[in-house]
């Protein structure tokens, strides 16, 4: 198996390890550990030695005997050599044999509520859930939230001792507290959706292992929570929205803009089942921002060409969501829908309004907006700028060719 092959199995692993380990053993924090260094013994010698027969078994097995080596030796350091015995388990159960059969059942919803426990604030629910969960790196996680890597470093830790400290036990929790977490369970599925399908640094402009991740766990609470409008309208979302990713990289791994893009090429059957989704939750009363956002992505999937899209519904979509949402995303493509149905210069305009809010100041997607309208103004030599500045900001390789390209067709004014 290659490289890359043995990197995706463990990247869809990792959180069904973790969530069996800490089912077996709770300790979730020392347990992430033991599960990290599981994977890096898989990525030494997978590759050279073959993947075991069961997978699954061998990493439940090196992490286990990894968090007894770690509990150990906390517990020597704290001095209670007395209580060793209350929580060493026998032999057999923290090494079982490395290819017995995994628990039938998928630990993964159970972890990702457990990571959107109530002891912890929202913000470190997500950042959890996308570390333990998502398998994103603490630098990717950092991006997400803006933040600096050190603050997201700290944050993830204090999550960790969080969960320890709280004594839950690693079961779903009860009818009545699954609102309250519900909302952070879905933002954390949108985010790790949205890095993968739009990866915020490296080679390629998507990961497409974590926007299969994030719609196979929608799909999990969609079964959980089936008459939930907003669990059905992310999972629309998120299926219209992938629909597109065939087309949206040419075969040298450029990236093409949407209006560029060969229609034939997307995935009609995410289409299907993601107006149908859509059709299911909307009836239920007033549209949540993920519905809104479904809505918006199936007029797109639905337009023949670029030329039907239906502009005028899609502004209007977008001017219910910004009553919905203080983002600033949503108010950048909120400019873009108006530029589309009433000229540039409209669009201009709005995006002159968004340029003080500091949560744009170093986002590429605001300059490669107002690059693509000053273009379409004709005020080339602008544009240009504005896409070299684009260029600048992202952290995708993928991002910086297609913005250099776009600024290199302009007039140099040097």
């Amino acid at each position: 198996m290659a490289d890359a092959e043995v990197e995706d199995l463990l990247r869809r692993l990792a959180p069904r390890v973790l969530g069996a380990l800490v089912r077996r053993y709770g300790h979730f924090d020392t347990a992430e550990d033991a599960v990290q260094e599981a994977l890096l013994a898989a990525t030494t010698q997978w590759p050279t030695e073959g993947v075991p027969t069961n997978p699954m078994g061998w990493l439940l097995t090196v992490a286990s005997r990894r968090l007894t080596d770690l509990l150990r030796s906390e517990q020597a350091r704290q001095r209670r050599e007395d209580t060793v015995a209350k929580w060493t388990l026998p032999t057999d159960r923290i090494a079982p044999p490395a290819d017995s059969p995994a628990a039938p059942s998928d630990d993964t919803l159970i972890l990702l509520f457990l990571c959107c426990h109530p002891a912890l604030s929202p913000a470190s629910q997500i950042a959890l859930t996308l570390r333990a969960v998502g398998g994103l790196t603490t630098a990717e996680i950092a991006r997400a939230f803006l933040v600096p890597e050190s603050t997201m470093t700290r944050r993830i830790s204090r999550a960790k001792q969080s969960i320890k400290s709280s004594g839950v036990g690693f079961r779903m929790p009860p009818p009545a507290e699954v609102p309250e977490r519900l909302a952070a369970v879905l933002h954390v599925l949108y985010l790790i959706f949205n890095e993968g399908y739009a990866t915020t640094s490296g080679p390629t402009l998507y990961r497409v292992e974590l926007s299969t991740e994030a719609i196979r766990l929608a799909r999990l609470v969609h079964a959980l929570l089936p008459d939930d409008p907003e669990v059905t309208g992310l999972l629309a979302l998120m299926l219209l929205t992938d629909a597109r990713r065939p087309a949206r990289t040419g075969p040298d791994g450029a990236l093409i803009p949407m209006a560029e893009q060969d229609r034939t090429l997307w995935n009609k059957a995410y289409i299907a089942e993601g107006v149908a989704l859509l059709s299911e939750a909307l009836p239920r009363g007033a549209p949540g921002p993920y519905q809104l956002q479904a809505a918006i992505a199936a007029l797109h999937d639905e337009a023949p060409t670029p030329e039907d899209t239906d502009w005028p519904q899609i502004v209007a979509l977008y001017e219910v969501l910004r009553q919905t949402s203080d983002n600033p995303v949503v108010s950048l493509n909120h400019a873009v829908a108006v530029a589309m149905a009433d000229g540039a210069p409209a669009g201009l305009a709005l995006l002159a309004e968004l340029e003080t809010d500091p949560r744009l100041a170093d986002d590429h997607r605001l300059h490669a907006v107002r690059a693509h309208l000053l273009e379409m103004t004709g005020a080339l030599t602008d544009a240009r700028a504005a896409y070299q500045a684009a260029a600048r900001l992202t952290h995708s390789l993928p991002q910086q060719r297609y913005l250099h390209t776009r600024a290199a067709r302009l007039p140099d004014p040097g």
